[in-house]
């Protein structure tokens, strides 16, 4: 009993710790020692499956990238053919927005892939029903897509039109020269469209002489070669379409002593029967 009340005294351990700590910061030391005592073995336990969970993210960052480029690609094929410089505003404000949103899962796998994939759908539906009701409503495409706007009329640059539009006279002028015109008095209209593309149309007598203006009458010989044989393979649709079969186009190789189909790089053939062929460079 003795012991006990001795343990139990003023300058006991336990007793010691309470005396100059209050309840609260006994409790974290505590807790603070549980933890120093556990996380060598944790840290440990992390250290070992490291290499595991490098492949994880690995495997994660490639499974995602593929999905959101199929995506994009989905995406891209619905709002059509056309090209980067050839973008209606709306269409490039979705192809940036999208690429910015394919881009954070990517990077960041603590956000899940679906906070990127409900975007880009959403963006994709709403562009393609602005080009449904810009098929329908002109004034509505007209406010989305804008209006093209006659910059140069009979050799005069309207300058009124350039400042509504933010076009200098040197983006002019680099306009101009890319399609060959060096005098601005030879352009009988210049119309910068929608797109940014500046389409000009120069004078009568600037223009090259037809042959209806030369009252001559020619011949038409300009026909759509159709593809058969594309780097070795052979395109049966293509055949098919051109109107012509296997044993004809057996009988186009031999005659050119060409043995196997993949020796060939180009082989077409146009309405008029004319065949183009053209060897591989390593089968000649």
């Amino acid at each position: 009993m003795a012991a006990r009340k001795k343990q139990a005294g003023p300058w006991a351990h336990g007793a010691l710790c309470r005396s100059f700590c209050p309840r609260s910061s006994f409790h974290i030391l505590r807790i603070y020692a549980y933890t120093a005592r556990h996380i060598p073995a944790a840290q440990g336990h992390t250290e070992k499956n490291t290499p595991r969970k490098g492949v994880y993210r690995l495997a994660t960052a490639f499974l995602r990238t593929v999905i959101l480029y199929l995506l994009l690609i989905v995406g891209l094929r619905l709002s059509g053919k056309r090209q980067i410089g050839e973008l209606e505003p709306i269409e490039l404000v979705l192809t940036l927005l999208i690429s910015d949103l394919a881009s954070v899962p990517m990077q960041d796998f603590g956000i899940p892939l679906l906070n990127g994939v409900v975007p880009i759908l959403a963006l994709i539906a709403l562009s393609t029903l602005f080009s449904c009701i810009s098929l329908r409503n002109v004034r509505f495409r007209s406010l989305v897509c804008g209006e093209p706007a006659l910059v140069i009329k009979d050799g005069q640059i309207r300058q009124e039109v350039m400042h509504h539009n933010r076009l200098t006279l040197d983006e002019l002028m680099e306009e101009l020269r890319g399609q060959g015109v060096l005098d601005i008095n030879t352009v009988k209209y210049a119309v910068l469209e929608t797109s940014g593309h500046l389409s000009v149309l120069l004078r009568a007598d600037q223009q090259p002489l037809t042959a209806r203006q030369m009252a001559v009458t020619v011949e038409d010989d300009v026909f759509l070669p159709t593809v058969v044989i594309n780097d070795g393979r052979i395109m049966a649709e293509n055949l098919r379409l051109a109107g012509r079969d296997e044993n004809w186009l057996r009988q186009q190789l031999q005659k050119r002593k060409i043995r196997h189909a993949r020796d060939v790089f180009l082989l077409s053939v146009d309405e008029s029967g004319s065949v183009v062929c053209q060897l591989k460079e390593d089968a000649r």
